[in-house]
């Protein structure tokens, strides 16, 4: 796949009257993973709904590869950026394979049917997934993890260069949840993809992202690298959390320790009572 150029100028969004970012410039890495990590309510998801043009900027502009996304022609957009909302809901009885296949919808026209191109597609998504054995199985009767690998399925045989995942691991167990960000990482690096995704765990952000942007109160406090981003101060001033930092013996990547109240040291007990 080719590389993308998403990017946001002088961003300004808002939910009726109350503002939620205000003048933020982004420009998302092309082939990489980007994770956006924050507080609850800084403008994660705000953001991610902006750049999948689910979110009207009331001033600014979302671009890409150099135009305007309210430019671009509905289908054409689905062609090149896929988004997997939090939490999505599947008609009742749908199957996994028919749902899947709802991926390839942008690609239909009425000159252009479903074609052999079309079935590999969606054979190619359920194989990606891990999930061809569960093909003919109702949606609704799948476990959270096989629920979120079969919507992933949908958005991989969209077939789109861009994917942007909102809390692609929510209600997932741990085990899960490394299966779903391993999956992401296997879509990346096998075919080039450029991913965004919201995530509330800093340490996944951490192990799997390639950069990470750390908002608070709708805007970029940091961006980079993990281990450039993610230091104790990052972490006190977007969290308000105290934290030590080490490294993770398993990824190599920065693994944060929090500071209770507690478990701190005989030192910190009179911060921690303030």
């Amino acid at each position: 796949m080719y590389d993308p150029d998403l990017r946001a100028a002088a961003l300004h969004l808002a939910y009726d009257d109350r503002p939620v970012i205000e003048g933020l410039d982004v420009a998302v890495p092309p082939g990489r993973i980007t994770a956006i990590v924050g507080a609850n309510a800084c403008g994660k998801s705000t953001l991610l709904r902006a750049l999948a043009r689910l979110l009207t900027p009331r001033q600014g502009t979302v671009r890409l590869d150099g135009r305007a996304l309210h430019a671009i022609p509905t289908r054409e957009l689905a062609q090149r950026l896929g988004i997997l909302p939090q939490a999505p809901v599947s008609p009742e009885g749908i199957t996994v394979i028919d749902l899947v296949t709802r991926g390839r919808s942008p690609h239909q026209t009425w000159w252009r049917q479903w074609s052999k191109a079309d079935q590999q597609a969606v054979q190619d998504a359920l194989h990606a997934t891990g999930i061809a054995d569960l093909a003919d199985r109702a949606v609704d009767e799948l476990s959270g993890g096989q629920r979120q690998r079969a919507w992933i399925a949908m958005a991989v045989a969209q077939g789109t260069p861009v994917l942007l995942l909102d809390e692609p691991t929510t209600f997932l167990d741990m085990a899960h949840q490394v299966d779903v960000l391993d999956l992401i990482t296997d879509l990346n690096r096998r075919e080039n993809r450029t991913i965004v995704m919201v995530l509330h765990d800093l340490n996944q952000a951490c192990r799997y992202a390639d950069h990470v942007i750390a908002m608070k109160s709708g805007r970029i406090v940091a961006e980079g690298a993990p281990a450039d981003v993610i230091t104790p101060e990052t972490v006190e001033e977007v969290f308000g959390l105290r934290c030590q930092i080490t490294n993770d013996p398993v990824s190599d990547t920065p693994l944060i320790i929090p500071i209770g109240r507690h478990h701190t040291g005989d030192n910190d007990r009179q911060w921690a009572a303030k």
